[in-house]
């Protein structure tokens, strides 16, 4: 098999590895699409928290099924996409039907080798139906369940305001389910290029550039003085979590869907007074894969718009460095293998 493999950070090699051969449970999937998301980014910057090199990167993916691995209602040719989470199973977390933040989890392409190749072997019990989505929806469910978790963590209710720090493929993932819930979704980012993509293809009635120095009474004013109930971070950036703080209303809650190395500090007066909640947002269910799944085969999200660039495998190599660089206009580059 072909196999894209990270050495170091800011490196790539191509390399050749025999195709595995399934365990007993384990089901073969051939690649088809691999959403690059941020955590591929920081990993190839070197700046991914958990993670160990050399690593083959990709988990978005979606592929034909070889081999069903006895998963049962399945069968070998359909399009699928699975959970790339493989928890341990006996863990506090798994025992309470957490397998999201398990103990001892391996993430498919961080912890373990993942989908840059063309077969790969996973739990058949992780496997996810196609449902007669396309190979790029299936390979984008992935990164719009850890939006879908992230609205549930933060128990959106109808009509109320939430803010969404980072407008990059998670974050408007956020928007869309956000939206879903019934929320009123504030977008907030530095790239006007992504806030208009907000605007126009999600449909977000309020979006504010976090570089203008009135963003607290923009939001004032937009939330009749009660700033917004939810603020959810999909940024994984030190100053715009930190910043994030003031915006958060009385009795509000404040949920970190990004990932950063460095600590987190804030007033405690100013966070007690409001009796606000913090909470992270880890990975995803399969609740929130089937929530995603549903909501795509129903139209209320379309995440094909997302992709703005697509490579073949054979060009990731040449290709990646670029996606780096805000200015390419990249939200979702998706790689075509086959």
């Amino acid at each position: 098999m072909n196999t894209l493999v990270c050495t170091e950070p800011g490196h790539f090699h191509y390399e050749s590895r025999p195709a595995p051969l399934p365990a007993p449970g384990q089901a073969l999937i051939r690649i088809r699409r691999v959403g690059i998301c941020g955590t591929d980014l920081h990993a190839f910057q070197g700046t991914q928290p958990f993670f160990s090199y050399p690593r083959v990167l990709g988990h978005e993916l979606a592929g034909e099924l070889l081999d069903t691995g006895g998963a049962e209602g399945f069968a070998v040719g359909e399009a699928v996409t699975f959970i790339p989470y493989f928890n341990c199973g006996h863990c506090i977390a798994c025992r309470r039907g957490l397998p999201n933040c398990c103990a001892s989890i391996q993430v498919f392409g961080v912890h373990a080798d993942g989908g840059m190749t063309d077969v790969v072997a996973v739990p058949a019990d992780k496997l996810v139906h196609g449902e007669g989505l396309s190979y790029d929806e299936l390979a984008l469910v992935e990164p719009l369940a850890i939006g879908a978790h992230g609205v549930r963590r933060a128990a959106v209710e109808p009509g109320e305001f939430v803010l969404v720090v980072g407008a990059g493929p998670i974050g408007l993932g956020v928007m869309e389910f956000a939206r879903i819930a019934g929320a009123r979704v504030i977008a907030l980012d530095v790239n006007a290029q992504r806030l208009a993509f907000c605007q126009e293809k999600l449909g977000v009635a309020h979006t504010l550039n976090a570089l203008a120095p009135d963003v607290a009474a923009q939001l004032a004013e937009i939330t009749q003085g009660d700033m917004p109930t939810v603020v959810i971070d999909a940024t994984g950036s030190q100053k715009a979590i930190l910043g994030a703080f003031s915006y958060l209303a009385h009795g509000g809650r404040f949920v970190l869907v990004g990932l950063q190395k460095g600590d987190i500090s804030f007033s405690h007066p100013e966070f007690h007074k409001r009796e606000a909640t913090l909470m992270s947002s880890r990975n995803a269910t399969r609740a929130d894969f089937e929530h995603v799944v549903h909501s795509m085969k129903q139209g209320l999200v379309q995440p094909t718009t997302y992709i703005t660039h697509r490579v073949q495998f054979e060009a990731v190599k040449t290709e990646f460095a670029q996606w780096l660089d805000p200015a390419t206009g990249v939200i979702k580059a998706m790689v075509e293998l086959g």
